[in-house]
């Protein structure tokens, strides 16, 4: 199976974390993953992935705020998951930069079916990326 690419995972708790690389990784994503804003802005911009995660209750800064940072120097889809519920909170995930918003608890499948939306897998752009590495 040929990879999707590089995921970023920006969660501070360590479960959580370790529950969204175990599940991106069988979705065949590399996944780095970090534990706060300041970690996840220089690794987006170091490492260009092609899908980020976002959790926007980390202990450092803010994540609408992580989210504006990458923004401004990616394109690439971002999710964001936490336990943000509320409606405003979700608009102004969105009007931050994000394309998906998952509220925790959330279901592992609630998190496949979010990244295969933002990001389709198939054959050519598997195959072409496995040709260019």
């Amino acid at each position: 199976m040929g990879s999707r690419g590089l995921c970023l995972v920006i969660e501070d708790d360590r479960d959580i974390r370790d529950l969204l690389t175990l599940i991106l990784t069988r979705m065949g994503f590399e996944v780095h993953a970090v534990r706060n804003g300041v970690e996840g802005v220089a690794a987006a911009w170091e490492h260009r992935p092609d899908l980020i995660t976002v959790d926007l209750n980390l202990p450092d800064i803010d994540g609408l705020d992580v989210a504006r940072h990458i923004r401004a120097r990616s394109e690439a889809p971002m999710l964001f998951i936490t336990a943000r519920a509320e409606l405003e909170d979700e608009m102004a995930g969105m009007a931050s930069g994000a394309a998906a918003y998952l509220t925790k608890p959330f279901q592992p499948r609630q998190l496949t079916a979010a990244v295969n939306q933002l990001c389709p897998a198939g054959p050519l752009s598997a195959h072409s990326r496995n040709q260019s590495t």
